[in-house]
Parts: C-alpha cells; sequence; structure tokens
C-alpha cells in the first residue's frame, strides 16, 4: 500500500535500488588484477592463503579491515525526508 502520491510498490523499488547500488559500490571495490605480496599500508608479507582466496589483494587483513570500518557513504539520497521535499 502506498501512501500519498506514490504508487503502490514504490519503498520496495527504493529499497531494491539501494541494494542494488551497495552490491555495484562493492563489487568495484574487490581487488582486480595483479596482487602484492607485501601490504601497501603497512608493508608486512601477505599470507599465500589470503593471496590464494582473494586473487589481486593488495593489503593484509588488519590493514584491510581499518579500512573496512571507515565511514562509507552514499551517493544517493532515496530516503527524501521531509526537509528536502520542502524544498
Amino acid at each position: 500500500m502506498a501512501g500519498g502520491w506514490t504508487r503502490d510498490g514504490a519503498v520496495q523499488d527504493q529499497i531494491d535500488d539501494t541494494m542494488k547500488d551497495a552490491v555495484h559500490f562493492a563489487r568495484a571495490r574487490m581487488p582486480s588484477g595483479q596482487g602484492k605480496t607485501y601490504c601497501d599500508e603497512c608493508g608486512e608479507e601477505i599470507p599465500e592463503a589470503r593471496r590464494r582466496a582473494l586473487p589481486g589483494a593488495r593489503t593484509c587483513v588488519p590493514c584491510q579491515s581499518a579500512r573496512d570500518t571507515r565511514a562509507a557513504f552514499s551517493v544517493f539520497n532515496r530516503r527524501g525526508s521531509k526537509d528536502s521535499q520542502l524544498r
């Protein structure tokens, strides 16, 4: 059931689009190409098991974990806050 001026299913469409964008962004961030033997950030050796499991790895696990915990941003604001709708 849609509310106001939206059509039925509009909210689900927004959710689906947000998920598709997140998957696309995650895939774009995956390493590709030639991997490294030593971490780009700290210089420690990247374990062989990580290099086999993730071809193209350029960072060790601790450095990648630190990168992953940094704040991420979204390019699109699909939530449509009340303030943005009133402008």
